[in-house]
């Protein structure tokens, strides 16, 4: 039987992944761009991958240091292999689950770009978060937030419904948790957070062509789906029926992207 709690799919394929991901290196660099840093600040990257931001935000740390964390052990490993030789011991990185930091009081502030959407219990996501925070400690963040792929995931469900894939998918849980900015600014006040302020943004993203669609979309949105099939075959067949779809679009290879901007502060 297929494995049914999204919880487990902590593996990513790290070489595709740092390959595939532009689009979100772009949103990241935008939200890296509105911090106001001293440079000498220990800094969390929450949800790091493979490092890619990462590195951005060491260069705007001089004199800081970054803990990069993430749940896949591959993921990391590809962050060592890009950060380890220009930013030696400034940069750190550990395998843990966001919503169980290992970290109390630790940082200075805490940065996070197309992470927080993959952790199932957000309240316990913000609880976490907040207690790594020192007092006055800021969050940054961006995600996925409520419209994000609408169009793919209504795709994605009636594809799931098919003969060919319903004893596979049908009743799978949609991996995401995607708020409103309502939603969002409740939970961060909930859990104590201050000075908050969140808001969403379009982001649409337009892949080059068929080829480079379905590696993107079977690396990053559609990984978890794909272990459900079992065999090759089928899981070819899921990604290129969505990527067939999308060819029909205009702009043709289109994901309707929306960006959640997350921010607040831990009480003094």
């Amino acid at each position: 039987m297929p494995d049914r709690d999204p919880r487990r799919g902590r593996e990513w394929n790290a070489a595709a992944y740092h390959h595939v991901s532009r689009p979100q290196v772009s949103w990241g660099k935008k939200v890296l761009a509105g911090l106001r840093l001293r440079g000498d600040e220990v800094v969390m990257d929450a949800g790091c991958g493979t490092g890619r931001l990462t590195a951005e935000l060491l260069e705007a740390l001089p004199e800081g240091r970054v803990v990069g964390v993430d749940i896949s052990e591959n993921m990391l490993a590809t962050a060592r292999e890009h950060l380890g030789p220009q930013f030696g011991n400034r940069a750190q990185l550990v395998a843990a689950d966001l919503e169980h930091l290992p970290f109390e009081q630790a940082f200075d502030g805490i940065f996070s770009t197309a992470a927080f959407h993959w952790v199932p219990d957000q309240k316990q996501l913000f609880l976490s978060l907040l207690r790594a925070l020192r007092p006055g400690g800021w969050l940054r963040a961006q995600c996925g937030g409520a419209p994000n792929l609408a169009r793919l995931r209504r795709r994605m469900d009636r594809l799931a419904t098919t003969q060919k894939f319903a004893a596979f998918l049908a009743g799978f849980p949609n991996p995401w948790v995607y708020h409103s900015a309502q939603e969002a600014a409740d939970l961060l006040r909930e859990v104590g957070f201050r000075e908050t302020q969140t808001d969403l943004e379009p982001a649409l993203t337009v892949l080059e062509n068929a080829r480079s669609f379905s590696e993107f979309v079977r690396t990053v949105i559609v990984r978890l789906h794909l272990e459900q099939l079992p065999d090759a075959a089928l899981r070819t067949e899921f990604v290129d029926e969505l990527t067939r779809q999308a060819s029909t679009d205009d702009p043709p290879f289109a994901l309707d992207y929306w960006r959640l901007n997350l921010s607040g502060t831990r009480p003094a």
